[in-house]
This record gives structure tokens, sequence and C-alpha cells, in this order.
């Protein structure tokens, strides 16, 4: 076997476990759909509401609403019957007397157990405020009711999740509720420098953090690069929240990921962004969307749920250490528009009516050149017999070079045939599309054809297709083949901005050979 095709095979392997809900029967299906549902706005609410209290005085890593907050979390923990993951204890101490808190859900796989997704939120916030944390005013309680006390009550509803479900995943899930985030990322730099479990059996790791604020539908996704298929084992377990995912590559050291991934361990972080509130007393509990908290731990839920009963885990991807936002503007960069294939223009009116009459030919095109006249009337194009304004369309981007045109012209008795040179090759669905090497299997639009099958379907540039009525493929040449020889409709299950859906594309019934479409160069 070749180098290439090995590496397609091994691809197609981590792709095939990663997007596939654990063979469970319908029992499991049924027991995980259930636990999706648990997660609710009244719990979020109920969590949130004690976490950004004034009681918990904003929740200062050491101080004593801090430790408060902490004792909050175990006694919820200790009542969902979760196992410990501290040292001893639900707690692992450091420094000044700051405090994870850990548990932990034991996998049921008797091997993959061994193997840890780490899932996690920093509880602290900035207490009553300083110049060195605070936007102001300071000296009042900053409750952090976005940061962090949102992520921390959709962390324990997910726990609260999976502790009741049976069977558990395959992997182990560790749970971290970091302290000390706001003074510098101290409780997971102590976690990684000092893991409770073997940092080499931590497969991926999952920050959620701030996901108070869902505006617009619209959640900011860290971390999909540092994997292949991470985008798509996301995207894929967003069918039913349907949040519109803005896909960020950079990673900075603004949250506790960072000290997995400079350890290169693949993470994915979920954040609803900063806002006018933020680091400030006015961020409480009336300002969140709860609604939208739901949805994002739900999404949580059925990523962490998948990725920890896969047969496999891809990986770091190395190549992510050095992709930015500018890297990600280059990337996906469109191709440049393709030139008509006829220079000329018809009667849009008398187009709904069947007739294509010519009112229009750019001087010294081809159309020109091989005899075609403004007033012709198109009775036939190449194959196809004309009867509307779009079958002429599809007809131009779908003949051959040279067509075979056979037009009705005044003071002529019998109809003219002419042969007229075409642009380009033809087209059947009107698309150039181009590999990603982070998703294998998958591949992105980079160009849409005007009037063309794909434009009627609504596919736009740096939309990402999955399958072509039904069948998978892992490569350009496998995906090549099937948009050509399948026959219409093709279905497509295709991702735009985190969302799913199967864009159907009508065909001409007759079609001849095409060339089409392209492969990015």
């Amino acid at each position: 076997m070749s180098h290439s095709r090995s590496v397609q095979v091994v691809f197609l392997t981590i792709l095939t476990c990663l997007v596939s809900v654990a063979t469970a029967d319908a029992a499991d299906a049924n027991a995980v759909e259930a636990a999706v549902e648990s997660i609710t706005v009244d719990e979020l609410k109920q969590h949130v509401n004690v976490l950004a209290s004034d009681t918990f005085e904003g929740r200062e890593a050491g101080s004593r609403g801090g430790k408060a907050a902490g004792a909050y979390l175990i006694d919820t923990l200790k009542k969902m019957g979760v196992a410990t993951g501290g040292d001893s204890s639900f707690y692992q101490f450091f420094d000044n007397d700051f405090r994870n808190v850990l548990a932990v859900v034991p996998g049921s796989d008797p091997v993959l157990k061994r193997e840890f997704i780490v899932v996690s939120s920093h509880y602290d916030h900035v207490g009553f405020g300083s110049a060195r944390n605070s936007y102001g005013p300071i000296g009042r309680i900053h409750n952090g009711a976005d940061d962090n006390a949102s992520g921390t009550a959709g962390l324990l509803e997910m726990i609260a999740a999976f502790s009741d479900l049976k069977p558990a995943p395959r992997r182990s899930i560790l749970f971290a509720f970091w302290d000390a985030e706001e003074k510098g990322l101290l409780g997971s730099e102590h976690w990684v420098s000092h893991p409770t479990v073997p940092l080499t059996q931590v497969k991926l790791m999952f920050n959620v953090d701030m996901i108070g604020r869902l505006r617009k539908n619209s959640l900011e996704m860290y971390g999909v690069r540092t994997a292949v298929g991470l985008r798509r084992l996301l995207c894929e377990q967003n069918h039913t929240s349907n949040l519109e995912l803005d896909f960020n590559w950079n990673t900075k050291r603004e949250s506790d990921h960072y000290p997995f991934y400079a350890r290169r361990i693949p993470y994915l972080m979920f954040h609803t962004r900063k806002h006018e509130n933020y680091h400030r007393p006015s961020d409480d509990v009336d300002k969140l969307n709860l609604d939208g908290m739901k949805k994002i731990a739900r999404l949580m839920f059925r990523t962490v749920y998948t990725a920890a009963d896969a047969a496999t885990l891809p990986s770091f991807r190395s190549a992510a250490l050095g992709e930015t936002s500018g890297t990600r503007s280059i990337q996906l960069r469109k191709a440049q528009p393709r030139p008509p294939r006829l220079d000329l223009k018809w009667d849009k009116k008398l187009a709904a009516d069947g007739v294509i009459k010519v009112v229009n030919i750019r001087a010294g095109s081809a159309a020109a050149r091989d005899g075609l006249k403004v007033g012709d009337r198109i009775l036939r194009f190449g194959n196809y017999d004309i009867n509307a304004d779009d079958d002429f369309n599809l007809v131009v981007l779908a003949a051959k070079s040279p067509a075979k045109v056979t037009v009705e012209r005044d003071g002529e008795a019998k109809p003219v045939e002419l042969k007229v040179a075409l642009r380009g090759n033809p087209v059947r669905i009107g698309i150039s599309f181009a590999d990603d090497e982070a998703e294998p299997g998958v591949v992105r639009i980079t160009r849409v054809t005007p009037n063309s099958p794909a434009a009627r379907a609504g596919l736009k540039p740096n939309h990402r297709i999955y399958e072509v009525s039904g069948e998978r493929f892992t490569s350009n040449n496998e995906f090549h083949e099937l948009v050509t020889t399948l026959p219409s409709p093709l279905k497509l299950l295709v991702e735009g901005r985190g969302q799913t859906s199967t864009v159907e594309l009508k065909l001409l019934r007759q079609l001849e050979e095409t060339d089409e479409p392209t492969a990015a160069k």
C-alpha cells in the first residue's frame, strides 16, 4: 500500500470513529437523548443564581467567597453521586490555599476507560475588583454571572446528565472546575504540572468559558484545527441546537485550554464573546441568555459523549501551532469567478414563455464570430430543446464546445444551423473545490458558478460537503467521481458555519460528458 493511500485509510478510520455515535442499541440511544433533555433552563438558572450571588462576594480565588463557591460545587457533586477526581477528595489544593474541584465519570470499556476526556470551566472571578482585573468601578462585588458562573453551571448540568447515563461512554471523563484562572490560569497550569491522571492518557480537552451571552445564535469556537476531524465531530452534533458556529483559528493564553494546547493536547473551547459588562460589577444574572446556555450545554454534552465513546481519537495536529486568523483568511480565499461560457444576453420576458431571443452580443466574442446575431431566436442548443430561461442557463453550462446551435432568424425561411465555441469545460453542478488537511473526507467549496444547479440550491463558497447522496469519500478524486456519475437529483450533506443540512441539486435529465467540477489548484 502506498504511503498516500495508507494515510487516507488512517484518516478515513479516524473520521468514521469520530462522526459515528457509538454502535449502541435503541435503548442506549434513547438513554443518551434522555440525558440531553435533562439539561434544562430551570436547573442552569438555579446554579447561576447561587454562584453569581452576593453571598460568594465575587468568588475570588483564596477568598472566603471563593472557598464557599468550591464548597457549593462539592456539595452538588456529592448529591449527584459522582466519583472524586482530586487528591483523595474532590479538591486539588495548590499555592495560596487555592483549590481545583475535580470529579470523574469512569468509562465503561475495560481498555478505553484508561483514556480520559477533560471537560472544564473556571469557577473563580475577581472578587471586589482591582485596578489589575476590573474595568470598574472597583470595590463593589463583581458577581461574574457570565464569567464564569455560566460555564460552571453548564458543566454541573453536564455532570448530572452523565451521572445518570447508563451505560457510560467508553472513555473516562474528568470534569475540572479550575480555581485562580483570573490570576493567570493558575489552576489549570497546576493540574497539567501535577495531573491526577496520566497526562499521556488525556486524549481531548473541552473548555467552556463565558457561555451566557449568546447573541444572534452565534457561538465562537476555538481549537477545531488542533486534531483532524474536530470540526465535523462538532458540527454533526449541532443538529438540534443548530447554533451558528464562528471558528476562530487563534489560540492565545487567555483561558484554561491553553496549558493543554501548550502540551499538544487537542482542545475545543466554547465562548459567547466578551461584552460591555465583562469584568464589571454589572455582569449579573438578569443579563444572561439562559435558553442560549441550554443550547450550548446540550451541544457540549453530545460532542463530549461522541468523542468519549469513539473507537479511536486523533492525536494533536502540529500544524495548528502555526495557524492564526491570518492563515485562515488566506486559506479561505474564494477562487476567481469563472468567465461566462457564452457572451450574449437574451430577452428575459420572452424567456418566461420559452422563447430565447438574443438582444445583445459582446463585440469580438466567440458567439459573434461564430455567426450568432441580435434578434436570433434560439430553438436548440447542443442536444437540448429550449423552453425556458432557467433551462437555457443550465444548457449553456452543460454543453460541449463547440455547441451545435439552431436559430430562427428574420429573413430566413428555414432555421439556421451554427457551431458556437464556448469558454471552459462543461459544468454539471457548478462548483470548484479544495481539500483541507485538518478535515479529511471533506471538500470546501471555493467557487460557485452563477445560474448553475449549485447556485440554485443555495451553495456558497466555504460551504463544506460531507456526503454525496449518502456516500462518503476520502479524496478529491472520489468526490469528483461521485458528483459526475451519480444520477439526479444529487443530495449533498453540507455544512456552513457549523450548521448541517441536506441540499438537493436537480440536474438536466440528459447530460453531456463533463470534466466538471474542478479541484482548486
